[in-house]
């Protein structure tokens, strides 16, 4: 897809596509079918960048997560999540973005479908201070930690504490856009809780077997060995995991939520990116 630039009177405008729009034809023909052509063309033309403007950058910069959806070269999908220290996803100008890929369960999807195919989504949430998201479309590539700091030099070596990386992804900015604040929860962060061990390989600390997974995958191979029928799982909702501190964190969160309420949005005309 194909975003909006400024031109020399300082206006966005849209830049030319195949009919003179943004987006896909796929997108197009559902608007039509639903008659929302004219939304739609007013979200392309004020609200859909081919860059990051000031305010995205700043947004950007202060961000502690964002998801990440990658497809192979048959369009088969995978969508993820990404996380660090504030500032982990890197400006490094308006159309350049850097992130490091930390240890993880040695599958390397994402960086398996960016190596077939280079399109990619991410989309970041602020879910306590401003409540808004910004999506970003683009193409990645990996990038090598050396070859990358020889021509970005003010990269850090170790982006989280004791969690030096040597593989970076790289993301052309292709498209920039707002995701509308009214349906986005108001999430406060938890207490303060033990440092992250970021890239850890301890079972437990990764989370176990908490969808139980594995252990349905252990009865089904028991079932094989001893030559009986492998059981579908039992129907209904599975017995909850018992409580633990994390659980007892988020419940604590969650009555300070509510105690607080929702807090306005900053006021403003000029939108929440410009």
């Amino acid at each position: 897809m194909t975003g909006v630039s400024g031109n020399e009177n300082g206006r966005r405008a849209v830049l030319p596509v195949a009919d003179g729009r943004p987006g896909s034809d796929g997108e197009h023909a559902v608007q039509q079918q639903l008659g929302a052509e004219e939304r739609a063309g007013r979200f392309y033309e004020e609200q859909m960048l081919d860059h990051l403007n000031d305010r995205m950058r700043e947004f950007v910069a202060r961000q502690a997560m964002f998801f990440l959806a990658t497809s192979d070269r048959h369009g088969e999908c995978d969508s993820t999540f990404r996380a660090g220290p504030p500032g982990f996803l890197r400006v490094l100008d308006e159309r350049t973005l850097v992130y490091p890929e930390y240890r993880g369960n040695g599958v390397h999807a994402s960086l398996g479908n960016i190596a077939e195919n280079p399109h990619a989504g991410l989309l970041l949430m602020d879910f306590d201070r401003a409540r808004i998201g910004l999506h970003i479309n683009g193409r990645a590539r990996v990038v090598m930690g050396p070859q990358l700091r020889l021509q970005y030099p003010e990269l850090p070596e170790d982006p989280a504490p004791g969690r030096r990386t040597e593989v970076w992804v790289r993301i052309d900015v292709e498209e920039a856009y707002i995701h509308c604040a009214k349906h986005i929860p108001h999430l406060i962060p938890a207490p303060n809780r033990a440092p992250r061990e970021w890239g850890t390989d301890d079972y437990k600390r990764k989370g176990g077997d908490f969808f139980g997974a594995a252990r349905e995958m252990q009865a089904r191979l028991a079932a094989q060995r001893d030559g009986r029928p492998v059981e579908a799982p039992a129907a209904g909702p599975a017995a909850p995991p018992p409580p633990d501190a994390w659980r007892e964190e988020a419940l604590r969160a969650l009555a300070e939520a509510e105690r607080r309420g929702a807090e306005p949005a900053p006021s403003g005309t000029g939108g929440w990116f410009g």
